[in-house]
């Protein structure tokens, strides 16, 4: 019996249509591998919580500290998927390199670890809940943070625009050329 004259079968039906709707991968198409991506362009939503909660849930990622007897921990948590990085003390890597788990230089190092590895994952923005009192260790942390390049702001969320809207804010993955020409003069200006 030749190929075309066997009986239609309902597989040879699915691969049919499987092969028909499948569309053609050629040098062009790219699949975003980056989860985050609408947080970075500022279109993901932000859960707003209850406006009894302190400290409010209206940010995509957060920075939490926790201390216990003898080390320290720090997390940036997603606000929907939970602990995304952490450094902690009690580490191997880190513990073998410090005097004490706990002491002043313990918080600075951790901070720059922390710091290095949200700049890795890609993580330049978050929220910081935690009340450092002047001069303490805490505060040494979150400045050592701050320093290696980690925002403790994260960008507002772009409004959605309605077709009758007069005004319309500027996307930040477009750049018109008003802002072209006014970053050039700001620069031969420098």
């Amino acid at each position: 019996m030749s190929r075309s004259a066997r009986p239609l079968t309902s597989a040879r039906v699915l691969h049919k249509i499987k092969e028909l709707t499948t569309p053609a991968t050629d040098g062009n198409f790219v699949t975003n591998r980056n989860p985050r991506n609408l947080e970075r362009l500022r279109i993901a939503y932000k859960p707003t919580g209850y406006h009894l909660e302190k400290p409010g849930r209206s940010y995509w990622h957060t920075l939490e500290i926790n201390t216990s007897g003898r080390y320290v921990s720090a997390d940036v948590k997603h606000f929907e998927n939970g602990t995304i990085l952490s450094a902690s003390t009690s580490e191997w890597a880190i513990k073998q390199q410090l005097y004490k788990t706990k002491d002043t230089s313990a918080f600075v190092n951790l901070g720059r670890v922390l710091a290095q590895r949200c700049l890795q994952a890609g993580i330049t923005e978050m929220t910081c809940n935690v009340n450092a009192v002047a001069g303490s260790k805490l505060e040494k942390l979150l400045q050592a943070v701050q320093e290696n390049g980690v925002s403790f702001q994260e960008p507002t969320r772009l409004p959605n625009t309605h077709p009758w809207d007069a005004y319309r804010h500027e996307k930040p993955w477009e750049v018109s050329e008003q802002t072209a020409t006014v970053a050039t003069k700001t620069s031969e200006v420098k």
